[in-house]
């Protein structure tokens, strides 16, 4: 990417406040930020992890009494001078001249028509390659917001100076229009119409954060004032509205879940065929265990069935006429039974005898012999 190309890209942002150690302190707890010595007398960086996002700076002497402690976003361009020439012509006014930073580049500090300040900056050489299409991380600048007495006008200025382009508008009802706007076919900010003239025009940057909430009540804790929020955005995200402890404004976001992202997202007809085909996978087990079910409900009913089987062929037996295997076993029985006496009467002559042994017994009981067989002589 040439520096032809970075026209109207968010390059820089920096904190200009009343006391920058007890910002640095302040930031370092509430964003994924560090803090870097820049080589530059009084001047710090914020990093984000290796990434550089902005600069840290204390108000100078030559500012007006009674200037807030504030961030600038610094856009880029090509040819600082041309741009504020453009922004005279335009209806905007110059802050701060053009100067050159040793080895840094060069910029200036701007108002628009409506009274926002905002920075113009050229870099020393192209930005390295690749970072632009990256996708931001934690701690990097992802959104940028501009609240104005006039959005249409400040709109139509801005696409003149920097070549953006205008996305959706979205109606906030009693707040007015939100219009969106667009770097390179990306969002990268949007527009609003400030609600009464206590607030002066101006720009709030947006700090990516794991968690919303989280990133707000450690900004309580450390003494900063709860401008707006945590609340939920059109689009999944979570952002908090801020004012530190010196009085900068600034603004965490924390991006959609991707599990919400991707149920956003339309289908493709590749996409409904993968998850068919995940949703037939996740069933296979599930079918497998319904057959094994039903094969041991059959089991049971089986037994079951038996019974019930026997059950009809014995009232059919029982109704009908008896079995002819039976029949004639009854009639073999009969004959045999015809050609011997009943068991009962031999049951009765053996008791017979059992009685005659028992008075044998008592007999010689009486005369003191033992009862028992007879005595046979010896064998020659």
């Amino acid at each position: 990417m040439s520096n032809a190309d970075i026209r109207g890209r968010f390059i820089w942002h920096e904190l200009v406040t009343t006391d920058p150690d007890a910002a640095a302190a302040f930031y370092s707890k509430v964003v994924p930020w560090k803090t870097q010595d820049s080589g530059m007398p009084s001047y710090t960086l914020w990093m984000a992890g290796k990434t550089q996002v902005g600069g840290l700076t204390g108000l100078p002497e030559s500012a007006e009494a009674g200037t807030p402690p504030h961030w600038i976003v610094y856009i880029a361009t090509p040819d600082v001078d041309a741009t504020v020439a453009d922004v005279e012509r335009l209806g905007g006014k110059i802050v701060k001249e053009p100067a050159d930073i040793p080895n840094m580049g060069r910029f200036a500090v701007l108002t628009d028509p409506q009274g926002a300040t905002f920075a113009v900056y050229t870099p020393p050489g192209p930005p390295p390659e690749g970072s632009e299409g990256a996708k931001p991380g934690a701690g990097e600048f992802t959104w940028h917001e501009l609240a104005t007495t006039d959005a249409d006008a400040a709109l139509d200025f801005y696409v003149e100076l920097f070549g953006w382009e205008k996305g959706e508008a979205h109606d906030m009802g009693a707040m007015g229009t939100y219009q969106l706007i667009n770097y390179q076919g990306a969002q990268v900010g949007g527009v609003y119409k400030l609600q009464g003239n206590a607030t002066p025009a101006h720009w709030l940057s947006y700090v990516q954060v794991p968690d919303c909430g989280k990133a707000t009540d450690v900004a309580k804790a450390e003494g900063a004032r709860v401008l707006n929020g945590p609340m939920e955005v059109p689009g999944g995200s979570w952002i908090t509205m801020l004012e530190d402890p010196q009085g900068g404004s600034f603004a965490v976001v924390e991006p959609p879940k991707a599990a919400a992202a991707k149920a956003k997202k339309p289908k493709t007809a590749k996409a409904d065929k993968a998850e068919a085909a995940a949703d037939a996978l996740a069933a296979k087990p599930a079918r497998k265990k319904a057959k094994k079910k039903a094969a041991s409900a059959a089991a049971k009913k089986a037994p079951a069935k038996k019974t019930a089987a026997k059950k009809t062929a014995a009232k059919k037996t029982a109704a009908g006429r008896p079995a002819p295997k039976k029949t004639a076993a009854k009639k073999a029985v009969g004959k045999k039974a015809a050609g011997r006496p009943a068991p009962k009467k031999a049951a009765k002559k053996g008791a017979g005898s059992a009685k005659r042994g028992k008075s044998a017994v008592k007999k010689g009981a009486a005369t003191g012999k033992k009862a028992g067989p007879k005595k046979k002589g010896k064998r020659r």
